[in-house]
């Protein structure tokens, strides 16, 4: 499903983001990216999203070749990965129920299909009783609740959580892991970026370590070891 091949990331000719990483993952895995800040892991996550191409190296994710991507190409296959944020990027003016469908809306789905997909999402994240809430009345949890369906409400192969409880208490970021294990249980592959090793040992998934742009470890059931 994915696959990095010498991937190299350079920025202004001289530092290096990412150094000849490679890994490849498979569809349904759970994957957790650890490593210190600077480590490489937003880099991975903006590949991963054709945010940006590898200075050298070859990228694969599902069949599509990452380095000859068409610019027209890529808002299609965005639709096929999930993105969510440490700082959720909800908007704040509308509700629960608006910020999921505009996801929908911006692709002209039809109002059948929206109503359908945004029900089955938000009950799948367990806010059926918030729809009409706007965001600024909600707890961080449940705005990550809401980015999470927003997520999900194409239906996409692959889910990026990228620092996903960061600004989260231990009780509520225990809740967002526990439903991304629940969103990988179905299939859907989840990439996890995070700095918390409480998180990382309780997981016992796939662990793969950055360290100055370089992989170090890659671990089935691993532990937080940086």
């Amino acid at each position: 499903m994915i696959c990095f091949r010498n991937v190299n990331k350079l920025y202004n000719k001289r530092t290096y983001a990412l150094k000849k990483v490679s890994f490849k993952i498979k569809r349904g895995e759970f994957v957790v990216f650890v490593g210190p800040s600077g480590a490489g892991k937003s880099t991975v996550a903006k590949l991963l999203i054709c945010e940006e191409k590898p200075t050298s190296g070859h990228i694969t994710i599902g069949g599509y070749n990452i380095e000859t991507l068409k610019k027209s190409e890529i808002p299609y296959f965005r639709r096929k990965i999930g993105v969510v944020f440490q700082d959720y990027k909800l908007l704040p003016k509308k509700t629960v129920w608006e910020n999921v469908a505009y996801a929908l809306e911006v692709c002209n789905e039809s109002d059948e299909e929206i109503k359908k997909k945004v029900s089955k999402v938000i009950e799948l994240v367990g806010l059926e009783e918030k729809t009409k809430n706007f965001i600024e009345e909600l707890s961080g949890g449940e705005k990550q609740r809401v980015s999470i369906a927003r997520a999900l409400v194409h239906g996409p192969k692959l889910l990026i959580a990228d620092e996903p409880t960061g600004n989260l208490d231990p009780v509520t970021s225990r809740e967002i892991i526990d439903l991304l294990l629940k969103i990988n249980d179905v299939g859907t592959i989840v990439i996890l970026a995070t700095h918390d090793k409480d998180i990382v040992n309780r997981l016992k998934k796939r662990v793969i370590a950055l360290k100055n742009g370089e992989l170090v470890s890659d671990e089935e059931k691993g532990k937080y070891k940086i």
